[in-house]
């Protein structure tokens, strides 16, 4: 038996040495030194005791070392758990405590407070931004391993972590067959190949960055332009040495701020791809006059990967997210029933993508998946007579700002137990730059007089600050409907206009 995504990914790069990574600094590193290092990653990770189907939890910044070690944890056949280096260490706590990983990896600076996040038992490494820690001083001793744990379609690839409107987090379970398909189908439509050179400012903890932009130009043998994180004058410094982009709407508003992105910057560009929010009909619009580039935008989740996409060859349609991708079934319901086209409804997908469940959640899972393969999204969204899919709005209480997701129940249970709040409604309203911004109608206790920026002061422990309010606002009660449910949409109509 092979490892089926270490082999498609890595199995043929020894020896290889067109580049694989193209760092800012002026560093190449090769498929061939992307394979050794991943190697001698992995061998480390076999030392610490690290078998087929431990989870690995990973909470650090982007490297060509933190890529490495994903690799070397497919390598070795563990299930690979990505954190936010945002979050908290009472956020990770949960984490660790749900998956219980062997092993954690994490920043220099996090791991002096190891008691805040995990058991004493736990194996510990470190790795910093730059590329140093113990991860890598410890692994420039070991040989290269050369032999992959065998890993069958249905092994558990990876967990990640994305939560519900109750605030407790789910680890969505992702196979090698649902990582490798995913990727095999993207290669095709979106035309990848070994002379593509993307430019990467995605971070790597989730879907976007790691699973769709990396594995892509891993397994089609291209390279990446390996950025830190999005700076408009990196990005726009970096273009002309790229042939394709993948980002999220907010890289698209930040970069038409720039009045260096020209259509002469981008002549050598092939495509340019968004998604994890919504991208705006206008930025769609301003881009292709700036430029002379259609964005392709697509739809994907944490428990799927990519769905649809709008068509590399074809008309691609503001304010869609196209067509469902091969091999991909979708559906729109009311109450499980299909509606007659161009009706709303629950967007449903089945297709060798879908994740195969929650982890240790199996009323969860039976609630969300059904026994024949189809997921219920939670997104609302029509079709029309051309097959293209539109998102009209979430069935959830959501919040994606910035590309990032955001879950209201969270943040409102972090703000409930501050001084003087009743209690509050986290809702995202339109923000130009982020896509959404958080808000924060806070309900004040008779008598008491709660200040906003006190109660943003008091999340800055609880909570990574994407999570945070950007504006709070202060009321004697929140409204409420016959049946006491708290009137989000109410409070989203009254605000709408609050970020303009």
């Amino acid at each position: 038996m092979t490892n089926i995504l270490f082999d498609a990914l890595m199995g043929s790069r020894q020896g290889d040495m067109r580049a694989a990574l193209i760092c800012p600094d002026g560093r190449r590193i090769s498929h061939d030194a992307l394979f050794r290092m991943s190697g001698r990653l992995a061998s480390l990770l076999k030392e610490t005791g690290l078998r087929p189907g431990d989870r690995i939890a990973v909470q650090v910044g982007k490297s060509v070392e933190a890529l490495a070690l994903y690799l070397a944890a497919v390598r070795v056949g563990a299930v690979f758990l990505p954190l936010n280096p945002a979050y908290t260490p009472a956020e990770v706590g949960y984490f660790i405590g749900d998956a219980e990983p062997s092993l954690v990896v994490c920043d220099p600076d996090r791991a002096g407070r190891r008691d805040d996040f995990m058991p004493s038992g736990t194996a510990l490494l470190t790795l910093a931004g730059d590329g140093s820690g113990s991860l890598t001083d410890q692994a420039a001793t070991q040989p290269e391993d050369h032999t992959p744990a065998a890993r069958k379609g249905s092994d558990l690839a990876a967990i990640l972590y994305t939560s519900g409107t109750t605030g407790r987090s789910k680890g969505a379970m992702l196979s090698h067959d649902n990582l490798l398909s995913n990727a095999q189908v993207l290669v095709d439509e979106w035309r990848f190949d070994a002379d593509d050179v993307l430019l990467h400012a995605l971070p790597i903890f989730h879907t976007h960055g790691l699973f769709v932009a990396s594995n892509v130009v891993l397994l089609s043998g291209g390279a990446m332009i390996w950025l830190p994180k999005f700076d408009p004058d990196q990005v726009i410094a970096q273009l002309p040495r790229a042939t394709t982009m993948m980002g999220v709407p907010t890289f698209y508003t930040r970069l038409l701020d720039q009045p260096g992105l020209t259509r002469d910057l981008v002549a050598g560009m092939r495509l340019f791809t968004s998604g994890s929010a919504p991208l705006l009909a206008d930025t769609h619009r301003d881009f292709e006059e700036r430029t002379g580039h259609r964005i392709l935008e697509r739809y994907g989740m944490t428990e799927t990967n990519m769905n649809s996409s709008n068509p590399y060859e074809g008309e691609r349609r503001a304010g869609t997210v196209g067509l469902p991708l091969p091999g991909v079934e979708l559906r729109i319901t009311e109450g499980g029933k299909p509606v007659t086209q161009g009706e709303i409804g629950m967007i449903e997908v089945r297709g060798p993508n879908v994740f195969r469940g929650y982890w240790r959640m199996p009323e969860k899972t039976a609630e969300e998946l059904s026994e024949d393969g189809w997921f219920t999204t939670g997104d609302l969204g029509q079709v029309d007579g051309d097959g293209y899919l539109t998102i009209v709005g979430r069935g959830k209480d959501l919040i994606i700002s910035g590309g990032y997701n955001i879950y209201p129940k969270e943040v409102e249970e972090a703000i409930d137990q501050l001084p003087g709040v009743l209690e509050s409604a986290v809702i995202g309203l339109p923000h130009p730059d982020l896509g959404e911004g958080v808000v924060a109608i806070v309900a004040r206790h008779r008598g008491a007089d709660p200040d906003p920026q006190a109660i943003i002061a008091g999340l800055a422990e609880r909570l990574a600050r994407f999570k945070q309010p950007r504006h709070v606002v202060i009321v004697d009660e929140l409204p409420r409907n016959a049946m006491g449910k708290v009137q989000k949409a109410a409070l989203r109509q009254d605000h709408a206009g609050l970020f303009d």
